[in-house]
């Protein structure tokens, strides 16, 4: 007879504590002091977050610089080269206020010790080290006002009155107040603009709600402002925007099948450098050569993990660079331009195995009317492609439902594959990023053709003869949570059971339990 071909020999993964795949990093949020003598980072002390700093070059000796034991500091960041700032609220009351406290460890202050007000940071002001802009909802809790607030005196001057609408206030290279974008109606957003801080501000754009008009920053000669767009066009593009006459003047970089997210600039070379965009996996598109020489030389050393520079120096000699994997929370490294060094500072997640995490593979797969849609399926550790087979699936739908899932380590995904399971996370449509055509295609179709991309990518999966038909779950979270009890209602024989975590069941009661700030 024929001799059958020998079936590929799958090596499975060790069990790993489910506890091991949740663990809270014992450090992270690493920063740098803008004059790059520390570097920063958060850590526990007695079971709440706070921070701790080190002299960069000396041995592992961390000096604990606050003692918060209520609550865990959310985030932090060095103002100038003495000080750090950061937000913490009272007994998770979400009510954040504004602490500092000196580099030695020395004068702390609270900035904004006001009941029943949240404040956020709006402008770090780098080139102002003693100046920050804060929004704070002191006049109206519905309504967030900026602020500027003197770092050395503690005064604080309101730089406008919020009417309610306003969502982005921005800033000149100056540190002055002169552009904003609004809700107007509930739907249309608009670009208000003043000369200067003495003007009244000017409606200079009104688009509808289906556009994208995001200042990011002023120009170097604070005429005209560097922003993401999708005017006259599908996915969002960098652009130069004339912000006194309302209109666009220059596309710098666009993308033929994603949205552009962001743009970076160097401060001190007052150049450009990079646009940001995601398909599968983050990239860049570089503006500056300066720029693209160091990632290429980090990728030379890190280059099987995907990487970011988090935070820099203000001469941009000393840098923080974060890697990050679908298998790792990565590590965290300090790289020295003039030495050219690459020093590993701390490994995130070190007590788990990568080789015994799971691949996050992205894929595509056609809907029933003509879209491709992208996705992310993960595979038991020793199955690829090829080799699944009949595998049980946990079909797992994004929240939002404008956002998308994106490519990195996931502890609920992994531990669910180091338990057997495969799991499938599709960008449906009215998933963000694909383009403007991509996201109104989900427009009143909730439980409607937004379920039926669902439905088709499992269909997808039993037709590849991945997906046991018999083993299949829907889990999923906030709007994911709705499409799982939708999907149980709408393909009641497709499933074999379903998870609903914080759904949304009913949107007039949903809308009833929004905060304040929110409305």
């Amino acid at each position: 007879g024929w001799l059958q071909p020998k079936q590929p020999e799958i090596v499975k993964a060790k069990q790993i504590p489910l506890e091991d795949f949740f663990r809270n990093p014992e450090k992270t949020a690493y920063q740098i002091s803008p004059g790059g003598t520390y570097f920063s980072f958060k850590a526990p002390y007695q079971d709440r977050m706070n921070i701790f700093i080190q002299k960069i070059g000396a041995a592992d000796t961390a000096t604990r610089l606050t003692s918060e034991t209520d609550r865990d500091i959310m985030g932090y960041f060095w103002p100038n080269d003495y000080q750090i700032l950061y937000l913490k609220d009272q007994g998770g009351d979400e009510n954040f206020r504004l602490y500092g406290v000196n580099a030695e460890g020395t004068n702390p202050v609270c900035f904004t010790p006001f009941d029943g007000v949240r404040t956020e940071i709006i402008d770090d002001l780098p080139e102002y080290p003693d100046l920050v802009i804060i929004g704070m909802n002191k006049r109206n809790p519905q309504v967030f006002d900026p602020y500027r607030l003197n770092l050395k005196t503690g005064e604080m001057e309101m730089l406008a009155e919020n009417p309610g609408n306003i969502q982005q206030w921005v800033f000149d290279h100056d540190g002055k107040l002169r552009a904003a974008t609004a809700i107007v109606d509930g739907i249309n957003s608009q670009v208000l603009y003043r000369e200067t801080e003495n003007d009244e501000f000017v409606p200079v754009l009104t688009t509808s709600f289906k556009e994208t008009m995001q200042p990011a920053f002023f120009t170097f000669d604070n005429r005209n402002i560097y922003a993401i767009s999708n005017l006259n066009r599908d996915k969002t593009a960098a652009v130069i925007f004339d912000i006194k006459n309302g209109k666009e003047i220059e596309v710098l970089y666009e993308n033929g099948e994603n949205d552009v997210d962001n743009i970076f600039y160097s401060r001190k070379r007052k150049v450009i450098t990079t646009a940001n965009y995601y398909s599968d996996k983050r990239n860049r598109h570089f503006f500056d050569e300066e720029t693209r020489l160091v990632f290429e030389r980090l990728k030379k050393d890190l280059g099987q993990y995907e990487l970011g520079i988090t935070a820099v120096t203000d001469d941009e000699n000393r840098m923080i660079v974060r890697t990050y994997s679908d298998k790792s929370l990565g590590a965290f490294f300090l790289f020295d331009k003039t030495t050219d060094q690459l020093t590993k500072i701390h490994e995130v997640s070190p007590w788990l195995d990568e080789k015994e995490m799971a691949d996050m593979i992205p894929v595509t797969y056609p809907s029933r009317d003509g879209f491709t849609i992208h996705g992310y399926l993960t595979l038991p550790k020793g199955y690829t492609m090829e080799t699944a087979k009949k595998l049980p699936v946990i079909v797992n739908p994004h929240g939002g439902p404008w956002a998308r899932d994106n490519w990195g380590f996931n502890p609920e995904i992994q531990f669910l594959a180091n338990r057997g399971y495969a799991v499938f996370q599709m960008n449906f449509r009215g998933s963000t990023g694909y383009g403007k055509k991509f996201w109104e295609a989900s427009f009143k179709q909730w439980g409607l053709k937004m379920q039926d991309d669902i439905t088709d990518g499992t269909n997808w999966l039993i037709q590849k003869g991945i997906a046991d038909p018999e083993k299949l779950v829907i889990y999923g979270a906030s709007y994911g949570g709705y499409a799982t009890l939708q999907g149980i209602v709408k393909e009641p024989e497709l499933y074999a059971a379903a998870v609903d975590y914080v759904g949304v069941s009913n949107l007039f009661t949903f809308m009833q339990t929004i905060p304040p700030y929110w409305e």
